[in-house]
């Protein structure tokens, strides 16, 4: 079964018009699936074949070379950055040719230093994360607890009865394979033990100095950690927002996995029920919506950027997006009873900003939208789905 993907009309226009295409994402959320539904004329070779990345690596030239004039998929490329300078070749032979070249990649950290040493203009760089709520068929997408419990991966929304043994596996996988790879951790059950400290951490400031103290390692170790989670596409690190507000601001970032269902692993959650009513329920909705956010921002090729707020005072906003010269300052909370109270850091948000701000909104767990004040509307998660497609 294939779920159309709401970045495959951004897929075909940048085949169209570049002789390389770089789709990059985290293992497992549909980028193979995705170009060969896309290109089913097209090639295919993985770099997780052993043979194939021993070939690519002794004979780059002759690797290339036997494609002819069909375009090829190329599954995992990171594993053979010696290629890109043999592909800018290839690419400058015949340069007019768009669309040969369809590329993936589950290493942002080492594969863009070759990328941008080698294929620069002559490649669109494109990422495709796990599924986005409103890519997931409505009979897939029922409760809130659900969408939360089994996030957005392929293979789990397609047979959720897969789910624990599927994570575990991921898991297991993603530090034994990937993490190895891209550093020498010699422990990696210590490994594992940052993992799930940034777990616990989720939807929260990234505190260096208490991940380092929690997993007894140096502070350099876990920054260095956490680029390459993020590298990875294991999490996303928000900046805080600046833009003329003094000095209120903080400067560390807000840390999110960009999939709940791999938070929920990692902090033994019990079951949906224990997620959506337990001490991280919050954590767990403003994730997901902050995730949602960043797919819905890929997925349609906005030019936008995310933000949180807070101030030495205490008032926070969870989230401002930036997009088409506006600002959408957000609150987002779990509760189904939005009262006065969410409203007055956006209301204070709004005053400091000025103008380029739009109206602020409180995304919560409610029934129907309902202002809070004359600036401040509260929004249902399902109302607020939409309106973000809007934006």
């Amino acid at each position: 079964m294939y779920i159309h993907r709401r970045i495959e009309a951004i897929v075909r226009q940048a085949a169209e018009g570049f002789p390389a295409v770089l789709v990059s994402g985290p293992r497992q959320s549909g980028k193979t699936t995705l170009l060969k539904t896309l290109f089913p004329k097209a090639a295919y070779r993985s770099f997780d074949d052993p043979a194939v990345q021993e070939f690519a690596v002794a004979d780059p030239e002759g690797f290339l070379l036997q494609f002819g004039e069909q375009a090829v998929i190329l599954d995992e490329v990171q594993y053979v950055p010696g290629l890109f300078s043999y592909l800018k070749m290839a690419i400058d032979a015949n340069r007019h040719t768009h669309g040969k070249w369809l590329l993936t990649g589950s290493q942002h950290f080492s594969m863009m230093h070759a990328v941008s040493d080698s294929l620069a203009g002559r490649v669109a760089l494109l990422n495709v994360f796990p599924f986005s709520y409103s890519e997931i068929p409505a009979d897939m997408s029922s409760k809130l607890q659900d969408v939360l419990w089994n996030g957005g991966y392929p293979e789990i929304l397609l047979n959720p009865a897969i789910r624990d043994i599927w994570l575990a596996s991921y898991i297991r996988t993603y530090i034994e394979r990937d993490v190895r790879q891209i550093i020498n951790v010699k422990d990696l059950g210590l490994f594992q033990t940052f993992l799930s400290l940034c777990a616990a951490n989720h939807a929260q400031e990234c505190n260096l100095a208490s991940i380092s103290r929690d997993c007894g390692v140096a502070q350099p170790t876990v920054k260095r950690w956490l680029a390459i989670l993020e590298a990875s596409f294991i999490i996303t690190l928000v900046k805080p927002f600046h833009a003329n507000l003094g000095k209120r601001l903080v400067k560390s970032p807000k840390l999110y996995f960009t999939d709940s269902a791999l938070v929920a692993w990692l902090t033994r959650q019990a079951d949906k029920d224990a997620l959506f009513h337990g001490a991280m329920g919050g954590a767990f909705f403003e994730g997901w919506i902050i995730n949602e956010i960043v797919r819905v921002l890929n997925n349609t090729g906005k030019n936008g950027e995310i933000f949180f707020w807070r101030s030495r005072e205490g008032l926070e906003i969870d989230c401002i997006i930036e997009a088409n010269g506006r600002r959408y300052p957000l609150e987002i909370k779990m509760t189904a009873t939005p009262t006065l109270k969410h409203a007055g850091a956006l209301e204070k948000f709004l005053k400091l900003s000025g103008t380029g701000s739009d109206r602020g909104l409180v995304v919560c767990n409610c029934r129907e939208a309902k202002p809070l004040t004359r600036n401040v509307t509260a929004l249902p998660w399902s109302a607020f789905m939409e309106w973000l497609q809007s934006i």
